[in-house]
């Protein structure tokens, strides 16, 4: 369910503005959204896995909230991260 610390070093590289950076928006959702794809998976399987279910709404959530601050401070880096982890149809 959890993502491993090597795809989350890839995400980091990936999705960082400079070197070593792991705090931006764009990291954390980028991260973020890694887990709930796997989480989403998991509870395809276990669909009576409410406490999973519980933990995913928080990270959607967590992840909204993320999203609206980043649109708020700068609205290319926003639509450009939507783009790029196709979050939007």
């Amino acid at each position: 369910m959890s993502i491993t610390a090597e795809r989350k070093q890839e995400l980091v590289k990936e999705y960082a503005k400079t070197e070593g950076d792991t705090g931006s928006p764009e990291v954390q959702i980028a991260i973020l959204t890694e887990r709930i794809i796997n989480l989403t998976d998991h509870l395809k399987t276990h669909m009576k896995d409410f406490h999973s279910r519980r933990g995913l709404l928080m990270m959607v959530g967590q992840r909204r909230r993320l999203l609206d601050y980043l649109k708020g401070k700068n609205a290319e880096r926003y639509h450009g991260l939507i783009k790029r982890l196709g979050l939007r149809r």
